[in-house]
């Protein structure tokens, strides 16, 4: 009897353990988001007070009443959306196709050995490349249209994601990969059992950075080609000097960033569920 007591005192002291634990992580994330809500609040305010007080240019720099009341008005006439949904949608595509092909593409790399070295040289160069410059190829090549904006983005996402996810492949403990192969696994049960659930972690630290990385590479491309789109409205603005029609373009696409992000940290805690923080 004394032993079984013991066992639920045990018990109940470690089911107490780990409610203290997950109190404190949600204190803390109560705290850091916060902290982070009062820094956007307080810059904010002082941009408001800065263009206000005349102490920056309005003309260059606008004020966040001015620009939220921009967005309130092209909100409201229905003409914002469609520009929205237009970026937002190359956005993904390029976000979504871009992290895709990168991993099948790392994938080959590392099946291949062979493979691996005759492409090395050649993802370093091309990375390395100005993908502005190559915009110009892509009107070219597919007509500006949406094909020219979508390659712009893969030209970005693609490659960084490759090496990315490729480097993890290669990290992952030799002695793991050793151990399959001791019990007669092949390369493919390797892969499975291995290298893609310990790769887990890059590849969605790279879905993070694709995140940005798409966002660049849809407004470059609008920039080159679109008549519709926020990257469009930012040429536009620059155009006719309505400044507070690019900083309005440029809250937006911030905000949806910000969406888009958060829905990858989802993504992460759903993927990365019972692994042990670092």
């Amino acid at each position: 009897m004394r032993d079984e007591a013991d066992r639920l005192d045990e018990q109940r002291w470690i089911q107490e353990l780990h409610q203290k634990y997950r109190r404190g992580r949600r204190s803390q994330r109560r705290l850091v988001t916060g902290v982070q809500t009062a820094i956007l609040l307080l810059l904010f305010v002082l941009w408001e007070i800065a263009g206000r007080m005349k102490w920056i240019d309005v003309l260059l720099f606008s004020y966040p009443s001015k620009i939220f009341t921009q967005i309130g008005k092209d909100a409201v006439s229905g003409e914002l959306w469609g520009h929205v949904g237009v970026t937002v949608g190359e956005t993904m595509a390029g976000f979504l196709l871009g992290t895709l092909l990168g991993t099948l593409l790392a994938v080959l790399i590392w099946w291949s050995p062979f493979l691996s070295k005759v492409l090395d040289p050649y993802m370093v160069v091309f990375n390395s490349m100005p993908k502005v410059a190559l915009g110009p190829i892509f009107i070219v090549m597919f007509g500006a249209g949406f094909t020219a904006i979508l390659m712009t983005t893969l030209s970005i996402t693609v490659i960084i994601t490759t090496l990315v996810v490729y480097n993890s492949f290669q990290e992952v403990d030799s002695n793991l990969i050793k151990v399959v192969r001791t019990f007669g696994g092949s390369r493919r049960d390797t892969f499975q059992k291995v290298i893609l659930p310990a790769s887990f972690p890059a590849i969605v630290s790279t879905l993070k950075v694709n995140v940005g990385m798409a966002w660049v590479g849809v407004i470059v491309g609008e920039f080159l080609v679109a008549k519709n789109g926020l990257g469009y409205l930012i040429i536009y603005g620059f155009q006719v000097f309505n400044f507070t029609l690019v900083m309005s373009s440029l809250l937006i696409i911030a905000i949806v960033a910000t969406l888009m992000y958060q829905a990858v940290v989802y993504v992460e805690h759903r993927l990365l569920a019972g692994r042990p923080h670092r």
